[in-house]
């Protein structure tokens, strides 16, 4: 279940995509099968193969791409893999605020 998101947020992920950018969205997310994961991390781009380089750099194969009928597709980044690319890619305020902040339901 996702949530602690807003609209403009949202907005501002699938503009990036829609430019050909690589983009980046962290929200809170809950889910059963992850109990100690209570953030998750949606990369995504327009162009499959230029998502999936970049997926290269960080060990992540092109298979784990979630595909979207809407163009929307993306990589989800859970966990230390999450925190650990996002302070690479110099987005650590992204997880930052996720975890300080208070969610927005």
């Amino acid at each position: 279940m996702a949530f602690g998101i807003k609209r403009q947020e949202l907005n501002e992920w699938k503009r990036k995509i829609d430019q050909g950018e690589i983009a980046f969205l962290t929200h809170y997310w809950l889910d059963d099968r992850f109990p100690d994961c209570k953030t998750v991390t949606k990369v995504g781009c327009l162009d499959l193969d230029q998502l999936a380089d970049w997926g290269k750099r960080y060990g992540l194969r092109k298979e784990w791409i979630h595909h979207r009928k809407d163009g929307y597709s993306h990589f989800d980044l859970l966990g230390e893999r999450q925190r650990e690319i996002l302070l690479k890619e110099g987005l650590s305020e992204q997880l930052w605020q996720k975890e300080k902040g208070t969610p927005e339901i």
